[in-house]
């Protein structure tokens, strides 16, 4: 029984620090398209910007799963 326990609660760690490391490839990621995205209007670029700011929040509080839920809706709004 405790072996099922540890490798529970080993996969459940492996994968918050798999969501940890995306985070920040995510946020330089937006900053790189927003830098050079060209036909985005003010508005859009307010909304991005206030989800990537969300994103990283969201990872320095620990929240990488909703950091990383962010960030990619910032993405898929760059991508438009």
């Amino acid at each position: 029984m405790k072996k099922i326990v540890m490798i529970l609660l080993s996969s459940f760690l492996i994968t918050s620090y798999a969501y940890a490391g995306a985070c920040p490839v995510l946020m330089k990621e937006v900053d790189a398209k927003l830098a050079t995205a060209k036909k985005l209007s003010e508005k859009q670029v307010a909304e991005i910007e206030k989800l990537r700011q969300e994103g990283e929040e969201a990872h320095n509080t620990g929240k990488h799963k909703e950091s990383v839920k962010l960030l990619q809706e910032a993405l898929t709004k760059l991508n438009i």
